[in-house]
């Protein structure tokens, strides 16, 4: 059995392993991290040899903290992430490189078709009529999206939103409220097989699938870091946010989206959203005509060109070709968005 696990902002950590009457055998950890002394390698395949097959990755992480020997040093590597490995390998997990990655990048549409977009491009993930997909949305008009399980009411004005012209709609995922202008923001989704984040931790699974855009932000020369359970932060605090959702069909299937903020008009948002005005207020911001700009400052580029190094920098790290909607993907999608997502019933389901 083969398991690899990319620790973020880290190195690969590598396992290959028998698993013998419910006991791991044969235990050999690899990866291109740091290690001191040379000796400790040796040390956490013994721990791991012999230990039960049903151990979580926490627990896999203590025998091999306790079988460190005093002074040793990891760079790029954790016990846990070895941990994680030896649960991936057991569970056959594949890896990103595994799969033909497909581009989704249309023109703008409406927020109702994105929500039912996301719905049905993962269930077809799961189905495995699709292959694993990144898109990148764009925004016919602006909107606020809020989280699966978030009141309408506590979220969001909806008197101010309408005087502002914008859209509310209800997501499938959970999380917090997203406010979007079509030029400020970046959003984007991974449709991707269960397999993908198998022997992961649903907290793992955030950081696992953000490991990329860490990378391109990085390219972009941007130091960003993933902040538990579901942001991205640089320097000048949190630049985005992202949010799950399992298809347990077929297959099964994770749908992992991210909105990140290019340049947002921070008074109008507090305008439209409640908990905005609470999140903020405690951070002194009351100044007219402040922007919530981190993309669009730290980088000096325009949208257009972070978008394009964000989908380069992902086509090198796994390789992507351009795709696109089906037509009877739409078709379903444009029902949904009817049926589903532009309807009061949906929208107010948590009032």
């Amino acid at each position: 059995m083969h398991g690899e696990y990319k620790v973020p902002g880290g190195k690969l950590v590598v396992v290959d392993l028998e698993e013998r009457d419910g006991v791991l055998r044969d235990v050999r950890v690899a990866g291109d991290f740091f290690l001191e002394p040379d000796e400790a390698l040796f040390d956490i395949n013994r721990a791991l040899e012999g230990a039960s097959a049903d151990l979580s990755a926490q627990e896999l992480a203590t025998r091999v903290d306790a079988a460190l020997p005093r002074g040793t040093v990891m760079f790029g590597l954790t016990s846990e992430a070895v941990g994680v490995a030896v649960r991936r390998a057991l569970a056959n997990a594949t890896d990103w490189h595994h799969y033909d990655w497909q581009l989704i990048h249309d023109g703008p549409q409406s927020p109702a078709l994105h929500m039912a977009l996301d719905e049905v491009l993962t269930t077809e993930v799961a189905a495995g009529r699709r292959p694993p997909t990144l898109r990148v949305w764009e925004w016919a008009s602006p909107a606020v999206i809020i989280g699966s399980f978030q009141s309408l009411r506590n979220e969001v004005d909806t008197e101010a939103a309408a005087r502002h012209g914008m859209t509310v709609v209800r997501r499938i995922s959970g999380g917090g409220a997203m406010f979007v202008e079509p030029q400020s923001t970046i959003t984007y989704s991974l449709y991707v097989p269960d397999s993908l984040v198998q022997g992961l931790s649903f907290a793992d699974s955030y950081a696992y699938l953000d490991d990329w855009v860490l990378g391109a932000l990085g390219d972009m020369g941007i130091k960003a870091w993933y902040q538990p359970l579901n942001d991205i932060a640089t320097e000048a605090g949190k630049i985005a946010g992202a949010a799950q959702k399992r298809v347990v069909s077929g297959d099964g299937a994770v749908l992992h989206h991210v909105t990140m903020a290019y340049d947002i008009d921070a008074d109008k948002m507090l305008d439209v959203l409640r908990i905005g005005r609470e999140k903020l207020s405690d951070k002194g911001t009351k100044s007219a005509k402040k922007r919530v700009d981190p993309l669009r400052r730290q980088t000096g580029l325009p949208r257009a060109t972070v978008i394009d190094r964000m989908i380069t920098s992902f086509r090198t790290r796994y390789g992507l070709t351009a795709g696109a909607v089906t037509e009877e993907e739409m078709t379903r999608a444009v029902e949904l968005a009817e049926t589903k997502f532009a309807s009061e019933g949906w929208t107010a389901r948590v009032p």
